[in-house]
């Protein structure tokens, strides 16, 4: 780290503090050449994540529209809000970890099916009948048939 003083690039922490806000941390630096102290501010940078929609269209990600539609999927059932809290930002932070810059909406898709799959069946061809648009009973009841096979 450079002092602010003289230029040097040597310095040893002093102090480490969370913000007020918890989202960064507040340093107390002091320069070895100089014996100046000075603050610093760590913070975890985050590119923006892109969505690419079925039609070809982007927009940012926005993880309430993943814990919408899982809301939607368990309405009336045995789920805790906290659980499905739990799972967007699993979802986000998996996103996230990868490191490209773009997702497309059927791999969020898969991600969500995938995890709610173990919790409740009847959310899953729910949240299954959405995205996969099934245009007949035929399609619903195919998906059933290959959610029972996997059992």
């Amino acid at each position: 780290m450079k002092c602010p003083f003289c230029g040097d690039q040597e310095s040893k922490v002093v102090d480490s503090r969370h913000s007020e806000d918890g989202l960064s941390i507040r340093r107390r630096r002091e320069c070895l050449a100089c014996q100046r102290r000075f603050t610093t501010y760590e913070i975890v940078e985050s590119l923006p994540i892109i969505v690419v929609k079925r039609d070809g269209t982007r927009q940012g990600f926005d993880r309430n529209k993943i814990l919408n539609s899982m809301v939607r999927a368990f309405d009336k059932r045995q789920v805790t809000m906290a659980e499905l809290d739990r799972i967007a930002t699993e979802i986000e932070q998996t996103i996230q970890n990868t490191l490209e810059r773009e997702v497309s909406t059927d791999k969020i898709g898969e991600m969500v099916m995938e995890r709610i799959k173990p919790l409740d069946e009847v959310a899953y061809i729910r949240f299954a009948s959405v995205y996969r648009r099934f245009q007949d009973v035929r399609s619903f009841v195919h998906e059933i048939e290959q959610f029972l096979e996997e059992k």
